[in-house]
């Protein structure tokens, strides 16, 4: 199993731990300390090492960070984990609820005046620079220090060591050299000698390279420097590169990672750098040898997200084998979800389907299988403590995907277990509405994922019902499930580009009752024209990777206009008929049956 039911929150550690935290701020002369969930490499998920948020609070989600104060805690989650934070962290923690309370207003009403300690390799430049802003003259002075947690937390786990191995070209599309020469390009053109790239995926992308060293992401920890002419100085425990040593060449120079800061600062000429990706700690560098730093998107962000053809087909067969999978798992549940069995039975047997295609290197995250009032916890991790045995006249929410050599799925499906009362059906109904929404969108070029989002919330909107999560994120091939900077979300400006993979995934949750979330992923592509239309408009569209059964039994078909209507059947004939012939033969029927026509 990939995925262990073993709960690592523990309340009780939170006081002991924090009151060793505030010795070290005393220690450290400073009134407040910052603890996010970040590593020095700014990736959204972070090795064990790294889960300093966690040790201290207890909270285990994948987003959110902690302000302590002498005389107050705060925990800051959004609205993933308002349910979850509360059940995680001990009475000494104040849960918060951000965007809505922004950080440095909750300081300046919680501690007045004083210094705010943080780690700067653990913080970007643009969240560095907002606080400095926010805080200009009013008493408050932002602080770098070494790290506080690090110098409490006496068995920090020893940070990853697998080693790297290549990413075969017959996925990749393109090989690394070719990527180096034609990004090395585009940082000449801005007049600058070198960009610095912090993030796991992004380096790995660059060199068509993959690892181990975050669990359920495929990624390696590194820092890397590309040189305008292509070449890449890599920072990484050489041992980690024994297996890709051919593969890298010569024009990519290995080093260890406390190589790193001496490499920075012997850089020359105009230097490209994120400033919502790069620690803190390597502009300070910078500066401090009067490099000339021209801030900018790094430069492997959009051509990570614009997939090449090779890797939209892997994607595809990716899709289709999970898929696949998916369907065998649902087969399964339709006949035993009133037999007694438990959510960890369910992320078994659903893990065990993705195993059986013998493709499956790892899940792409720990799935989410939360029945009844578990349903409504957006981010909900079953364990052995919290597994409940499924009851009838509940809906489960299953939310899983898989990484495989091709491709990086997550698909989610709402179902049912008996009879299920209106209130969910209605419900269910709207969201499904507003993920058909979204797949039939054309939009004009140029447009970004906060100006077509609301599409996929409008039904829910109408009946005065919303959800705190946004309605999609970029996912990757092979890599990151979570991969910016393409977003459908109300604060992504980046404009959607042909070759993009988002989810499209609006949900409703009802606190202690149930959840629901529909979730597929798409691929932005050419919108072909229509009789009729501009001519000189380009529009784009998205198709659906996606292919698994909506269940029908919660669908309030009277609600459906009759596009929506179209468009489910016809995806239901899509899915049998690229289904139908990989799945078991006990599937087959079951999966007739799930997709006939509403």
């Amino acid at each position: 199993m990939f995925q262990t039911f073993v709960s690592s929150a523990d309340p009780s550690h939170g006081p002991a731990r924090l009151n060793a935290l505030r010795a070290a701020m005393r220690d450290a002369s400073v009134d407040g300390f910052l603890v996010p969930r970040a590593d020095a490499h700014q990736g959204e998920y972070v090795a064990a090492r790294d889960e300093r948020l966690s040790w201290l609070t207890g909270f285990t989600g994948s987003a959110g960070f902690a302000c302590v104060l002498q005389e107050k805690a705060g925990v800051f989650v959004d609205g993933r984990y308002r349910l979850q934070v509360r059940e995680q962290v001990a009475d000494v923690f104040t849960p918060v609820d951000w965007p809505e309370v922004q950080l440095g207003d909750w300081v300046l009403e919680n501690l007045g005046s004083g210094t705010l300690g943080f780690d700067p390799w653990l913080h970007s430049v643009e969240q560095v620079e907002q606080l400095t802003k926010i805080f200009a003259g009013k008493g408050i002075t932002l602080q770098p220090v070494e790290n506080l947690i690090d110098a409490v937390w006496a068995d920090q786990p020893a940070a990853p060591n697998a080693k790297a191995f290549a990413q075969a070209i017959e996925f990749a599309g393109e090989g690394h050299a070719a990527k180096r020469i034609r990004l090395g390009a585009d940082i000449a053109a801005t007049s600058a000698s070198a960009a610095v790239i912090t993030l796991p995926d992004s380096i790995c992308w660059l060199l068509n390279i993959r690892g181990a060293d975050i669990p359920k992401n495929p990624v390696v920890q590194a820092f890397a420097i590309l040189h305008a002419d292509g070449k890449v100085a890599l920072f990484i425990d050489p041992a980690k590169c024994a297996d890709v040593d051919d593969h890298l060449g010569a024009d990519i120079t290995v080093h260890s990672p406390e190589q790193f800061v001496d490499a920075l600062t012997a850089l020359t000429g105009r230097v490209r750098l994120d400033k919502s990706t790069a620690p803190m700690a390597v502009a300070s560098v910078l500066s401090a040898q009067g490099t000339d730093i021209s801030f900018g998107a790094e430069p492997c962000a959009l051509p990570k997200a614009r997939k090449n053809a090779q890797e939209l087909a892997g994607a595809t067969e990716a899709h289709l084998r999970d898929g696949a999978a998916v369907a065998n798992f649902l087969a399964w549940f339709d006949e035993n979800s009133e037999s007694g069995i438990t959510e960890i039975d369910v992320a078994q047997h659903l893990e065990a389907c993705r195993t059986a295609t013998n493709q499956l290197k790892d899940i792409s995250f720990d799935s989410i299988v939360g029945a009844g009032p578990h349903g409504a916890v957006i981010h909900y991790r079953v364990t052995h403590d919290t597994s409940r045995t499924l009851q009838s006249g509940e809906i489960m929410v299953v939310d899983s995907g898989g990484q495989y050599v091709d491709g990086t799925t997550d698909i989610t499906r709402t179902l049912p277990i008996g009879t299920i009362g209106d209130e969910e059906k209605r419900a269910f109904t709207l969201v499904l509405k507003g993920m058909i929404n979204v797949s039939q969108l054309r939009w004009p070029v140029g447009l970004a994922g906060r100006d077509i989002e609301a599409f996929g919330r409008r039904p829910l909107w109408l009946a005065g019902l919303d959800f705190d999560h946004g309605l999609g994120h970029g996912v990757g091939v092979y890599l990151s499930v979570h991969e910016g900077p393409q977003r459908l979300s109300k604060v992504s400006h980046v404009p959607l580009e042909p070759g993009m993979i988002l989810s499209n995934e609006p949900g409703y949750y009802k606190p202690g009752q149930f959840g629901i979330r529909i979730e597929n992923l798409v691929v932005v592509e050419q919108a072909p024209s229509l009789e009729g239309g501009d001519d000189h408009r380009q529009m784009l569209r998205f198709r659906t990777l996606t292919y698994a059964p909506i269940d029908r039994r919660l669908i309030v078909p009277d609600m459906l206009t009759l596009d929506e209507r179209d468009w489910l059947n016809t995806y239901h004939q899509e899915c049998y008929a690229r289904l139908s012939p990989r799945v078991e033969e006990k599937t087959r029927a079951w999966l007739s049956q799930a997709t006939q026509p509403l």
